[in-house]
């Protein structure tokens, strides 16, 4: 896999809290995220300038707590700090793997990692590093689809990748729907017009103005990042 040449310099991954570092259980699965960062090395010591957005899902759910009464704008900064402390163990454990990384905050504490500056952060993926990008956008009312999209697009990448459970993008719940069918290509505009979970409704459209394709495959099978990366494997191209 390492042989062949990546189709993308520059990408942004895209994990929720839940697929990228929380196992199958409440709070952060060490062995998930030693999985994860494994990925995520193999990629960048093939050349690839990678920047990460983690959910917060597996800590903290802002929504639901809205949703049972809290006022939103309160649970969506709750939500945000639980991304942080993500972010935080996913830079851990990639150091541990051997890769440097930088955590950006859009919500600045400073005691714990940088101020998101855009500069500072292309900066640092010119430099070989690994940059995540925490908080959100620092404001309420968005998940973390959108500023994915965003920083995707502030960052130049090539691709978004959204990194899973499942192989790429169906029609329905595979998990729930042994019929759901899986697309190996879609549009912006169907994804869009069948309404289909992938991302947000505004991420989606933001990565449509700005050309760039989102990549949807499963991150929790071994060495998937890298052979997606190379056109290999299974996954659904959104383009």
């Amino acid at each position: 896999m390492a042989a062949a040449k990546p189709r993308f310099k520059r990408i942004l991954l895209k994990l929720s809290g839940e697929a990228g570092v929380g196992g199958d259980s409440f709070g952060i699965d060490p062995k998930t995220l030693a999985g994860v960062s494994e990925e995520i090395a193999q990629v960048v010591k093939a050349g690839v300038q990678v920047c990460v957005v983690v959910g917060g899902g597996n800590i903290f759910r802002g929504a639901a707590l809205a949703e049972a009464g809290m006022e939103r704008a309160s649970a969506d900064y709750m939500g945000m700090l639980a991304t942080v402390m993500n972010a935080l163990a996913l830079q851990a454990s990639l150091e541990k793997a051997g890769v440097f990384t930088r955590v950006q905050s859009a919500i600045p504490m400073d005691a714990v990692c940088e101020p998101y500056i855009r500069r500072r952060a292309l900066r640092h993926l010119e430099k070989g590093r690994v940059v995540i990008f925490a908080a959100g956008l620092g404001a309420p009312f968005f998940t973390t689809d959108t500023p994915a999209a965003l920083r995707a697009a502030e960052m130049g990448c090539d691709a978004l990748f959204k990194g899973t459970s499942v192989d790429g993008v169906y029609s329905a719940d595979p998990k729930k729907d042994p019929d759901a069918k899986r697309y190996e290509t879609l549009s912006y505009q169907e994804v869009l017009a069948k309404n289909l979970k992938v991302m947000d409704s505004s991420a989606v459209a933001l990565m449509r103005d700005n050309h760039i394709p989102i990549v949807v495959f499963n991150i929790r099978e071994r060495d998937n990042l890298l052979k997606v990366l190379n056109g290999e494997g299974v996954f659904t191209t959104i383009a």
